[in-house]
């Protein structure tokens, strides 16, 4: 049956994808749980990646990268900093520079083996083509509006 969009209604909720990304989201965050602990967020993790994959990149850059604002970006490295799993070094011009600390890279090291398990556990009712495709049209449909990041596909 095809939509009506005169009528709001005429769409299955299950055919609507903000709902099923919403739905996605949260089997992720919970599957992220269930596997990593309560410790550490996924937004935290997204960070303490980041910060792994480009060592001293300052707050508005990490904050591009994983996509956030900047202020959401500076309570997370306040509250990383807090753990003792960052360092903020202030720059000039009021920047901040974010570094892993030993116990940052050392969490990273645990998480990692978790986050792979976690990973085949969420793509597992998928075959390895339809997980290759999935991620293609994931990324695709993230990154329409902006420019690829460097290393992207």
């Amino acid at each position: 049956m095809q939509a009506d969009p005169s009528d709001p209604l005429s769409i299955q909720l299950y055919d609507q994808p903000g709902h099923l990304i919403r739905r996605a989201h949260q089997i992720a965050v919970a599957h992220f749980h269930e596997a990593l602990g309560r410790d550490v967020t996924p937004v935290q993790y997204a960070v303490l990646r980041m910060l792994h994959e480009h060592p001293g990149i300052d707050q508005v850059t990490a904050a591009q990268m994983v996509a956030l604002d900047t202020s959401t970006t500076a309570d997370i490295a306040a509250r990383l900093e807090a753990k003792g799993w960052i360092v903020r070094e202030l720059l000039p011009r009021r920047q901040r520079r974010l570094l892993l600390t030993p116990a940052g890279q050392a969490l990273l090291a645990e998480l990692t083996p978790k986050m792979h398990r976690m990973q085949q556990r969420l793509m597992g009712r998928l075959d390895p083509a339809e997980q290759r495709e999935f991620m293609r049209l994931l990324r695709k449909f993230v990154h329409l509006d902006e420019p690829p990041t460097p290393g992207q596909p």
